[in-house]
């Protein structure tokens, strides 16, 4: 990849991509990369039509230093309790033009959530030259030196290649976690989904982060071998955590929504999705090969059906693999109830069965759409699509 074309692009104003961690939500937004380097894994719609470029360093610190400003204007026109005026802010937001208005709007919505954290943008900024993001992560702690964390999305092939010591200088420069799409830990699920990554790389890539001092969250996606390989995808992924000993283990249920490769491999019949059910049976045997380690294992998407899954290795993991057991144990009507009222955002766990204003809600819209258990898989499927 040619990194010199970036040079010759002049500067258009304050990015943001268009996705970012749902522990991130929070952070400030620095887009350092457009889009996906790689952009192949047939399960992924983020980027597919778009091209990956980066942005050059003088651009991201413009956008830096335009946050920074907007910050100190913010502040200056606060009142005595550290409360902005609207009427303050409506004419402050005026006097901007469009460019600066985006910046500030990202200023206004970090202040409000302590400004504690910079996620970095888009999907994998670590391709770049160690030296230019060791400057970005300079600027950013110069910038805003009250912040506690940094953190960024990375493909494991890309961080496999950087050498150890340019992740020591780059933990140094205040990159402080690293989020990476392991998916599965399965090569021949790797395979399936072009992910672009062995068993291997991911493994790898994991040990030279957290030797980095990094904070490591690894994503999982059950479901992502289908039906035939829903067992070795949840004990190979089991096996290379177990080897990686990640700071956090992330669930994200997989899903597929039209305009992917993998969507037409599930219309032509290649590829056989699991249920709710199956990928509750994958997850518990997921956690239960889960050995030796003591990362946090979080649920905390709305795809997924567990969300109360979460808790630090060893010592809940009882409690996480029991909660999939009592489901695994209703029978079909209950557990169709859960996966309705759960999927209609009417529950946020399986505690909410024990509402029986929550129950009577849920059993009225299976009434309502002519929802049972014959059907009930169509119907989850169609809902998941929205969250997308």
């Amino acid at each position: 990849m040619n990194q010199k074309k970036h040079i010759l692009e002049s500067y258009t104003g304050f990015e943001q991509g268009p996705i970012r961690p749902p522990s991130e939500a929070a952070s400030l937004l620095i887009r350092v990369t457009r889009n996906c380097p790689w952009n192949k894994c047939t399960f992924c719609p983020v980027y597919k039509d778009s091209k990956f470029s980066i942005r050059s360093v003088a651009h991201v610190i413009k956008d830096i230093d335009a946050v920074r400003l907007s910050v100190e204007n913010i502040q200056n026109i606060a009142d005595s309790n550290n409360r902005v005026p609207q009427d303050r802010l409506h004419t402050l937001l005026s006097s901007l033009d469009k460019d600066q208005a985006i910046a500030a709007h990202a200023a206004i919505a970090w202040l409000s959530d302590n400004m504690e954290s910079v996620f970095i943008q888009d999907a994998n900024s670590l391709i770049i030259k160690p030296e230019n993001l060791i400057e970005i992560l300079t600027h950013i702690k110069k910038s805003f030196p009250w912040i506690k964390r940094i953190t960024s999305y990375a493909r494991s092939h890309t961080v496999a290649q950087i050498s150890d010591s340019n992740m020591e200088k780059i933990a140094a420069a205040g990159l402080s976690r690293i989020h990476i799409g392991l998916e599965s830990g399965s090569d021949k699920v790797l395979t399936l989904v072009k992910k672009g990554a062995s068993k291997n790389n991911h493994i790898k890539a994991g040990l030279k982060v957290k030797a980095a001092g990094i904070e490591l969250s690894e994503y999982v996606m059950p479901g992502l071998g289908g039906k035939t390989l829903s067992k070795e995808n949840a004990i190979e992924t089991a096996d290379a955590l177990n080897q990686i000993n990640p700071d956090f283990i992330r669930i994200r249920s997989l899903a597929i929504p039209p305009g992917i490769q993998l969507y037409d491999d599930y219309k032509k019949g290649d590829f056989e999705k699991c249920t709710d059910l199956m990928m509750a049976e994958e997850i518990l045997l997921f956690l239960e090969s889960l050995k030796g380690i003591t990362s946090t294992i979080k649920s905390d998407h709305i795809l997924n059906l567990f969300q109360e899954i979460d808790g630090t290795l060893p010592e809940d993991k009882p409690k996480m693999i029991n909660i999939i057991k009592k489901f695994l144990a209703m029978d079909k009507n209950q557990r169709m109830l859960y996966q309705i009222g759960k999927r209609f955002n009417i529950f946020t766990s399986m505690a909410d069965l024990e509402n029986k204003s929550l129950v009577q809600k849920t059993k009225d819209i299976c009434n309502k759409f002519s929802i049972t258990t014959n059907n009930s898989d169509k119907v989850i499927e169609d809902i998941m699509m929205r969250f997308i």
